[in-house]
Parts: C-alpha cells; structure tokens; sequence
C-alpha cells in the first residue's frame, strides 16, 4: 500500500483534501504533516482523524533532519505539498516566516524525497519508479490583470507581494528538480478558493463574521478588485486528477470561471443572510465599510483551466452562487447562530 506525504493537511485546502482522497482512494495511507501554526486547525479534520489509514505528525517542514528521518521512518511513495504561509497581509507585516516556509520548506521536502526516492539524476530506485512530488501553488505567482486576458501555464512570473514571490520561489525549485535530478513533478497553480474550513481571517470568512456579529464590515479600497473564485472540492477532484494523470513537469491551473469583485461578494453574502438570518432593523449590507487598501493589493486574477479540462477531464461543479450558499450555510453552523 502507498504511503502519501500531505503536508500542511491541517489547513483549510489541505483537510478538505485529506478527507476527501482517503474516502476516495482505499489503496492508500496518508501522513498528515502540519506544525499547527495559526493557520492549522485539527478541529478542521475531526471527522477522520481516528481513521485506520491516516497518521497525523505535528513537525516543521524548515527542519531538516526532522524531515529526513520522516522519510526514511515512512517510506513515503508520494508527497503532495500543501504547506505554506499564505496570509498576504500577515506577508507584508512579516515577510521572513514566507520566504523561509514557502522557499526553504519546498527545498527540504523535494531533496528528502529526491535522496529517498533516487540513486543518482534520472534514476529512480526500483521501488519507488512511480513516486511523485504534487506542488500546490497560487496563480498571485503571475501577478495581476487588466481589465481583460487570463492567467495560462505559459503566463511570465510577476510576483507582487512578499507572499507570491515566496511562491514563485518554490515553483521555480520544483521545476529545477524535474530539469536537473529528472523527479516526478507537478504543479498546479489555483484562483482563490472559498468553503467550509477556511481561517477566519480570510475574505469570506470574515465577512460572514462580521455580518453575523454586527460589526463593520472591511472591504479593502473601493472593492473593484476582481478574483476567479474556486470551491474548495472543486480544487479537490482538480489536484487528485493531477497527481494521478498529470505529466511530469507540467503546470495546471486549476480555476473556478467565477470572476467576482469584492464588493459584489461582500453585498451577495449580506443578501443570502438577509434571507437565511433576517436582522430586526435593516440590511446586513449596511454594515458594508470601506477602509484603507492594502499596498501592492493586485487588481484582478482570473486563471485560464482549459488544460486541465482538455487534457485530464476536470470540469468545476460550482458555480459562485452555488457554493457561496454551501459556505455560509456551513460558517452559520460554525459560528453557532
């Protein structure tokens, strides 16, 4: 049986994933590496974690000898690379856990799998000739849009905050380890994701908060900024079809078609509570609040996914409208209204 590497399986994207592929795949375990930073949470995977095929370790992926006495203890056949900082505020306030996580991390785990994994460059050892790195990574590595075009595979790097250049970084160290070494590879580069699960810090997450505590709610400049947004399964089924049929060293931008600005995000959300939770007095959209952007705040992503939907057969299930009600149905459960 294959023994999985899924690291930073504590976070948002990384537990949706892990129950996800363990009811999906029987054939395989999962160890599930995550040092619990703000950012992981193992409440996020209750419902699997007595299951008989998953192992949960608590450790740093920035240390290295911890790392490699991982491997060599588990054998892993494969790694499916989710761990990150990830916040872009908390990236501009303190850029250094970034670049040392995001850069450093992705190195570690690409050389312990590479010394586990091979004899020598282009040679793999007999029993791990199918074992396979899968590198989750951000389409905020292409920097921003206009008012028109897409993100595609072939789209130049321009990294705009300490976050997505730390990104960048370790997209580029993976790509050198498929050129240089010959290890299997891939990568796939997401728009933004929203569903149960994710850090209370975040865009959605907050404004359903606020809307239910009757607080402000902050929207960065004027909340023209555009983002393709991505229900988290949806990335699922997305990044499982990648790491089981992908080509080595290919990139696949893995996007949900659903361009929404802020604004219209923030104003939708308040119009489905007004429903769901009618307040007393008013309008939830009345707490709306405008307040100073962030600086380097990119005005719009928008990812091209017809690779992978020509090439492997995804398709994304949800549209916003959709899966907007999912999540706030699930937050609203959460925040126990």
């Amino acid at each position: 049986m294959n023994t999985v590497l899924i690291t930073g399986g504590a976070g948002f994207i990384g537990s949706n994933f892990i129950a996800y592929f363990l009811e999906n795949n029987t054939n395989v375990n999962v160890v599930n590496l995550d040092l619990l930073t703000y950012a992981g949470d193992l409440e996020n995977l209750k419902e699997i974690e007595n299951h008989e095929r998953y192992t949960f370790v608590k450790g740093d992926i920035c240390d290295r000898t911890f790392i490699d006495n991982l491997f060599q203890k588990h054998q892993f056949n494969h790694v499916i690379h989710f761990a990150a900082e990830s916040h872009v505020d908390n990236s501009i306030s303190g850029p250094e856990n970034f670049i040392k996580t995001n850069v450093l991390g992705t190195f570690n785990l690409l050389d312990a799998a590479r010394k586990l994994w091979m004899n020598a460059p282009n040679s793999y050892k007999k029993q791990f000739k199918n074992a396979r790195f899968h590198h989750i990574s951000t389409d905020e590595v292409y920097g921003t849009l206009s008012e028109t075009g897409l993100f595609t595979e072939k789209t130049s790097y321009a990294p705009n905050s300490p976050y997505s250049a730390s990104k960048a970084s370790s997209d580029m160290i993976v790509r050198s380890y498929f050129h240089t070494y010959g290890i299997n590879v891939v990568t796939t580069n997401c728009s933004n994701n929203y569903g149960p699960k994710q850090h209370n810090e975040k865009l959605i997450p907050t404004i359903i908060r606020k809307a239910l505590s009757e607080e402000n709610i902050p929207i960065y400049g004027n909340g023209k900024n555009i983002r393709d947004w991505l229900y988290v399964l949806d990335h699922c089924t997305g990044i499982e079809l990648v790491f089981k049929n992908g080509k080595a060293g290919e990139t696949y931008n893995i996007g949900g078609n659903n361009e929404r600005n802020n604004i219209y995000i923030a104003q939708k959300i308040c119009s489905i509570l007004d429903e769901i939770i009618p307040k007393q007095n008013g309008s939830y959209k009345d707490q709306i609040t405008f307040v100073k952007d962030r600086p380097g705040h990119d005005l719009r992503y928008a990812i091209d996914a017809s690779k992978i939907e020509n090439e492997l057969g995804w398709k994304a299930k949800e549209n916003f409208e959709t899966g907007i009600v999912k999540t706030i149905e699930w937050y609203i459960k959460k925040f126990k209204v």
